[in-house]
């Protein structure tokens, strides 16, 4: 049923169509992009699982491009960086990869129109991100340093915007920098200066940059579906007069 319904809102991208969903509009519009650019036109009705899709090209939505890439980018990730680093230790790292590459959950996940293998991803990228960015504690404002911390918020952002659920990753990284700041401020030979440096660059890459970036997901969600469609009604009639082919398109709306 799920891929029913995220297939939906992909074809709802490719075709411009504008619709209402909980889920905040990253993976779906990720989906939309790899049925796009694999050649696929938006027509499939998705009305049911099971309907056969035919001639239909859905195989850059459902496996080929986009997914299986971002299942092998997840046993990397967890493998042979994030573990690696972590214990320090290559038969822990091998171990990781080999369980994750077979796992019957992630083998399945990984074949079907589904957000969560975009979510994991970004998930796993955001703790790789802050294990490398910990890692680089002894050479703070490094270039290597703040390449890590940006990456974490970039990761971040794109965990949000794909389900609410990446906001519990956000509170492990808010965690994991609560007590760095901690035990910064308990460092005698660091000055307050310096401190408020180190205060503002989380801020900075943290909180403003994930923000930004969620934000702009949003904007561009909007810019592509500027057709009328099934959402229209939830949105006030001064929206609704925006989206092209809606009965009240380009209908002047009093305040």
């Amino acid at each position: 049923w799920d891929e029913t319904h995220f297939g939906k809102m992909g074809s709802y991208y490719i075709n411009r169509t504008f619709f209402f969903d909980v889920h905040p509009p990253l993976g779906k519009m990720l989906i939309g992009l790899a049925g796009y650019l694999s050649g696929y036109d938006g027509t499939f009705p998705f009305q049911k699982p099971g309907d056969r899709y035919e001639h239909h090209n859905y195989m850059g939505m459902r496996g080929v491009r986009l997914y299986r890439l971002v299942s092998s980018c997840l046993a990397l990730l967890c493998s042979s960086v994030q573990m690696l680093e972590l214990s320090k230790s290559l038969p822990a790292a091998l171990l990781t990869a080999f369980i994750l590459i077979f796992d019957t959950g992630c083998i399945t996940l990984s074949q079907y129109i589904l957000l969560d293998p975009i979510l994991m991803f970004f998930l796993m990228g955001a703790v790789l991100s802050m294990v490398k960015c910990n890692s680089c504690a002894d050479r703070p404002f490094s270039a290597s340093w703040w390449f890590w911390l940006s990456l974490t918020g970039v990761n971040l952002a794109g965990a949000m915007g794909v389900k609410f659920v990446g906001l519990f990753v956000v509170l492990l990284v808010g965690l994991n920098t609560i007590y760095d700041l901690w035990d910064l401020l308990g460092n005698l030979s660091l000055s307050l200066v310096m401190f408020g440096k180190h205060l503002l660059a989380r801020v900075l890459c943290l909180i403003l940059l994930p923000l930004a970036l969620y934000t702009a997901v949003f904007a561009v969600h909007f810019t592509v579906l500027n057709r009328s469609g099934p959402g229209d009604g939830f949105f006030s009639s001064a929206f609704q007069s925006q989206l092209i082919g809606n009965n009240l398109h380009n209908v002047s709306v009093p305040e």
